[in-house]
């Protein structure tokens, strides 16, 4: 029997967005995977799928709603068993296509596509009718990416290899720019290469949790954009961006120089789950804050650890263990924990909000961008911190 296409799923599922149907029929996502995939599994246990091996196992995977890994620590790995650091992979086609929902495309429009990894995404595109460009940082990634393309009956999309940070200032101005990696930072490039009135669509997240929520940027102009985030998801970092575990600096005389203190929250209560609203909004309000919890031997167990740098370092740690009042040190000219905590109780006291009752102004001046969150609407910014 004919293996159901991604177009199938879809619909079954009430998430094809309008309009893109044709698109998601016409572009065969079996043509853009490889021959090895590592399907994502939410025990972290991966286990590679190759279609040599057992065809109808990666069909099942490449045509199911299921993010697959591609490629791992940079294309150094090799073999069947996963890597170390996954660096590219196919997206969850549900997200794909609440993404493409989000970018509001219509055909015709010039399109920047930040991260190609396979190409699948650069094709629905082309197949909507857009004039897409698409840039990958790895150029063993892009030249079987052009490869794909061309195999699909798309060889006009553009792949460039470089830098996405940069976008690709030939091909501007561009009405959209999609993202399909990670941010932290938003380069000013992707601002100024906009024509006025583009939608910059991006994962954007905080230091506070390695997830991302999706961002969607109305471009009022080469130094400003702003819109609000709306949904919770998760995408491997542009490379510059990514994550490097903090060293825990602690000061001399640690913890006799610490400020003692107690609190009443659970470890739970300012970690959650993956995509719990709690992680992101304490990365909002407390930016620049990065956590390393140490678990302990039972649930709910564990020290919670956090660093901000600066010219004099912050750093503290929150102890969690059954039975006893959990403690706290802070050290240096920020009291991380209290800040986290305030947090927690600032959430817990306006409703417990979600992901999508925030938003982000992102303004450029002085070669510097700057990223100002709000609540609800334009007028209730969370500062940055200075």
């Amino acid at each position: 029997m004919e293996p159901a296409s991604i177009a199938d799923l879809l619909v079954s599922m009430d998430r094809m967005p309008a309009g893109w149907e044709r698109a998601f029929r016409a572009v065969d996502r079996a043509l853009f995977a490889p021959d090895r995939v590592w399907p994502f599994t939410y025990d972290g246990q991966q286990h590679a799928v190759d279609r040599t091996l057992d065809p109808v196992a990666w069909e099942e995977a490449v045509r199911g709603n299921t993010a697959l890994v591609t490629q791992w620590d940079d294309g150094r790995h090799t073999g069947p068993a996963p890597g170390l650091v996954a660096s590219s992979s196919a997206s969850m086609p549900s997200a794909v296509a609440d993404m493409l929902l989000d970018l509001d495309v219509h055909g015709g429009e010039r399109v920047l596509d930040i991260g190609t990894g396979t190409g699948y995404t650069a094709a629905l595109l082309a197949a909507r009718g857009c004039a897409v460009t698409t840039v990958e940082v790895d150029e063993h990634l892009a030249d079987q990416a052009r490869k794909n393309l061309a195999r699909a009956g798309y060889p006009d999309v553009t792949v460039i290899t470089g830098d996405g940070a940069h976008g690709h200032s030939a091909g501007a101005p561009y009405e959209r720019i999609h993202v399909t990696a990670g941010v932290r930072h938003i380069p000013a490039a992707w601002l100024e290469q906009a024509r006025p009135g583009a939608i910059l669509l991006l994962p954007w997240g905080t230091d506070y949790s390695p997830h991302d929520a999706a961002l969607r940027l109305v471009v009022e102009g080469p130094a400003r954009a702003c819109g609000p985030f709306t949904m919770a998801l998760s995408f491997m970092k542009l490379r510059a961006q990514r994550a490097v575990p903090p060293a825990i600096d602690l000061p001399e005389g640690w913890p006799g120089v610490a400020r003692a203190g107690a609190t009443e929250l659970s470890l739970a209560d300012v970690v959650g789950g993956p995509y719990d609203p709690i992680a992101f909004v304490v990365g909002l309000r407390v930016p620049g804050c990065v956590p390393v919890l140490v678990p302990g031997e039972g649930a709910g167990d564990g020290t919670l650890w956090l660093t901000a740098g600066g010219a004099v370092p912050s750093v503290a740690a929150a102890g969690f263990a059954r039975g006893r009042q959990p403690n706290v040190l802070q050290a240096g000219p920020r009291s991380l924990w209290s800040e986290v905590e305030e947090a927690y109780r600032w959430w817990d006291r306006v409703g417990r909000p979600e992901v999508f009752d925030f938003g982000l102004t992102v303004t450029v001046g002085a070669g510097d961008v700057h990223q100002v969150p709000w609540y609800g609407s334009l007028d209730h910014e969370i500062p940055e911190r200075s």
